[in-house]
């Protein structure tokens, strides 16, 4: 059976972006990027609220044409191209997209199948507001948290409507060279 494991970038004061989305905060470098990839890549399947899917629909499918492209744009195209794409949206035609797969208004019972139907992780990227949705519906297994060492002082929150205590286990930390700190944590059920 497959886990929904949330892999968002989070300020240190709990924020997954700013207040018109921004994300110009967020640490990234080689070290995290290899990081990333190297779990990443054991998984076939991503998950996304429309917002991001679309931000990242606009980017990644080209990313390793560009004449630029660095080796992470490389890796990441590749496996973006590949991976089964998921995504929660109410406004999206899924004809539109390669490999992706459009989950509307019944999207608790589609996930709950979808976890029946596979087998290792099931990567939600980002997402704050289909993060928040999944945890009221009790569908995410894990977080893969980077805290980013800044404090936005408001924002969109990374965890929202929670309505009773959801106790983690912490699996594994990893601190980057830049300051950041991966936090990998299951749910307790």
């Amino acid at each position: 059976m497959g886990k929904i494991v949330l892999f968002m970038h989070v300020s240190l004061d709990g924020f997954a972006a700013g207040e018109k989305g921004e994300m110009n905060w967020i640490r990234v470098d080689e070290e995290i990027f290899d990081f990333v990839e190297e779990r990443i890549a054991k998984s076939d399947t991503a998950l996304y609220g429309r917002v991001t899917f679309e931000m990242m629909e606009s980017y990644w499918p080209t990313a390793a044409d560009e004449p630029d492209a660095s080796k992470h744009d490389k890796v990441h195209s590749a496996w973006y191209k590949r991976a089964h794409k998921v995504v929660v949206s109410k406004t999206l035609d899924q004809a539109e997209f390669t490999n992706t797969t459009v989950i509307g208004k019944d999207y608790a019972a589609a996930l709950r199948q979808l976890k029946k139907e596979t087998t290792g992780e099931i990567l939600l990227f980002g997402s704050p507001t289909t993060a928040h949705a999944l945890l009221a519906e009790d569908l995410i297994d894990g977080c893969w948290l980077f805290v980013n060492p800044v404090l936005l002082g408001k924002g969109i929150p990374a965890f929202k409507g929670i309505k009773e205590k959801q106790s983690l286990k912490l699996v594994k930390t990893h601190v980057f060279r830049s300051g950041v700190v991966c936090l990998d944590h299951e749910l307790q059920r």
